[in-house]
């Protein structure tokens, strides 16, 4: 029968009591300053913990706490913006020439909806949400993401229920976005949420796919020829007003000028008349004959070989050999 030795080998250095002390000592001491400080991005804020009870909540920066776990730190992101989808997820963001990929799966069931004349519409959007309170985010609601997926469905699903859908599709996009960022808003304040809803944007709104689909097309189309004939009509009139008013200034301009020119006129008339009046009240006889030659010589200043006469036919007036001797 073999035997073996099965001393253990002495170390190269005897423990003793005290060293022993001392290595536990250490140990704790490194324990201690290993879980006594944390550390909080500029994005985050940290809430403290003491035997899992709300303590505190500390900034960005190096912080203490008390060691050994009677202190924990939870940090939370409160200056990033987060996203949630709707009727779509995104698989990979586009970067560097590539086109953002989108997941195959079917969510059909987030984004079909009834408008309020009974139809169905497909709506597609996202939103946006920044953590404005730590502790409440933590705390206040068990399960985070899916309360605010449900609240935000609800809150379309019910501004789209009061609209009809040419309203949805068109003109009323834009109002749904900013109700539904101040509902939501009141929603999870009053439940004491800790975000806030920073964006709400409808992303695709179109019919079911099919022919009713294809429906709406024609009439988007027919929407955008109308608004662009409509702008067409806008052009030509900022074309054809300014001219038509030019040309109707210069018309009243000449319009005024010939009002001028006739009351120009018409002051020397009366002032002419009212110097012939003047002479004609001196002596009767000499103006109303001077009166007379001027109105006949008016009258045949054009005409030639004409004869005149008197009234009984007995002489012919001598206005004609002076006129035959002044062209002499």
């Amino acid at each position: 029968m073999l035997e073996r030795n099965v001393t253990p080998p002495k170390l190269p250095f005897t423990l003793r009591p005290k060293m022993v002390f001392m290595m536990g000592c250490g140990v704790v001491i490194l324990a201690i300053a290993l879980t006594s400080f944390f550390i909080v991005d500029q994005t985050e804020e940290a809430v403290v913990l003491r035997f899992g009870k709300f303590s505190r909540v500390s900034g960005p920066g190096l912080n203490f706490k008390l060691p050994l776990g009677i202190e924990k730190n939870l940090n939370v992101p409160t200056t990033v913006y987060h996203n949630m989808s709707f009727g779509f997820r995104t698989q990979q963001a586009g970067a560097s020439g590539r086109g953002t990929q989108y997941s195959g799966q079917d969510y059909s069931r987030e984004s079909n909806m009834l408008t309020g004349d009974l139809n169905i519409v497909d709506v597609e959007w996202i939103i946006q949400y920044r953590i404005v309170d730590a502790r409440a985010w933590l705390f206040h609601i068990e399960n985070r993401e899916r309360t605010i997926s449900d609240i935000s469905r609800s809150i379309i699903n019910q501004l789209v229920g009061d609209r009809a859908i040419l309203d949805v599709l068109v003109s009323e996009r834009a109002t749904i976005e900013t109700l539904a960022q101040e509902l939501m808003n009141d929603i999870f304040r009053s439940y004491d949420f800790g975000i806030n809803i920073t964006t709400v944007r409808l992303q695709n709104v179109v019919p079911p796919r099919g022919e009713v689909q294809d429906a709406f097309e024609d009439v988007n189309i027919a929407i955008q020829d109308m608004n662009r004939l409509i702008n067409e009509g806008r052009q030509e009139y900022n074309r054809e007003i300014p001219r038509a008013q030019g040309e109707a200034q210069q018309i009243i301009q000449i319009a005024q000028g010939y009002a001028r020119e006739r009351e120009n006129r018409a002051g020397g008339d009366v002032a002419r008349f009212t110097a012939v009046l003047t002479e004609y009240q001196r002596d009767r006889t000499i103006t109303r004959n001077r009166l007379y030659y001027e109105m006949i010589e008016d009258v045949f200043r054009n005409e030639k070989d004409v004869n005149l006469i008197d009234r009984n036919l007995r002489n012919f007036i001598p206005l004609q050999n002076l006129g035959q001797g002044a062209g002499r």
